[in-house]
């Protein structure tokens, strides 16, 4: 086999991939999909409606004044036994692994002497453990004072944070007395009667009828 036939063979093979080249770049272009303007996949989600059609409102929160007004420390008091762990109640015992709370409803806030407060409380300083803040502190410490050595959960209940709170305001010799209740919410002005509503007492009366003779009644 001479050299030009090795060359028309190497030309033909050469000619062939250089098709088959061009075929797969052709068929790229064609047949390749768009990539997705947002990567990943959208899953659809049916979002769910409350019963009614309308998104329950949350209850309103009562205020601990009126809380208050009908708390028992007595049961207070039993559900501040889980606290005895790391505070002492009787005057004069000192702090455990927290303050004491004797006298607490009414005292400023990280003021006990000798007891090292952590930053978040001392950051409260200047505040005063009244009604309202004991309310706040007891529903949840770590969102009061983020930060707070305090591992205390908090106690969702309203009704125990005031029982709570009124049992630790008998632990003084002169207790803060407890605040009133407040109304919660003013009574809304009369709207105007509606149709068929009865009518005005006492309608002004009607023109006397005419007498015989052509003379009238005399108006009052």
């Amino acid at each position: 086999m001479n050299s030009f036939e090795i060359n028309k063979i190497l030309g033909a093979l050469l000619g062939t991939c250089l098709v088959l080249v061009a075929m797969h770049i052709a068929s790229g272009a064609i047949f390749t999909a768009e990539p997705p303007a947002k990567p990943g996949y959208e899953i659809a989600v049916k979002e769910e409606q409350p019963a009614g059609g309308a998104t329950a409102a949350a209850p309103a929160e009562v205020p601990i004044e009126n809380l208050l007004a009908s708390a028992s420390s007595d049961h207070g008091a039993q559900i501040a036994k889980e606290c005895a762990v790391c505070h002492n109640f009787q005057e004069g015992q000192g702090p455990k692994v927290g303050p004491d709370l004797y006298g607490v409803v009414g005292r400023p806030i990280a003021s006990v002497s000798g007891f090292n407060y952590s930053a978040a409380l001392k950051g409260k300083a200047g505040g005063k453990w009244d009604f309202d803040t004991l309310n706040t502190w007891l529903t949840k410490p770590s969102a009061f004072a983020p930060g707070t050595a305090m591992t205390f959960a908090g106690l969702s209940s309203e009704k125990q944070r005031a029982d709570v709170i009124a049992y630790l305001d008998t632990l003084s010799d002169h207790p803060v007395p407890l605040p009133q209740p407040t109304a919660q919410g003013a009574a809304a002005p009369a709207a105007n009667p509606p149709a068929g509503a009865a009518a005005p007492a006492n309608p002004p009366a009607a023109p006397a009828p005419a007498q015989s003779g052509g003379a009238t009644a005399p108006q009052h």
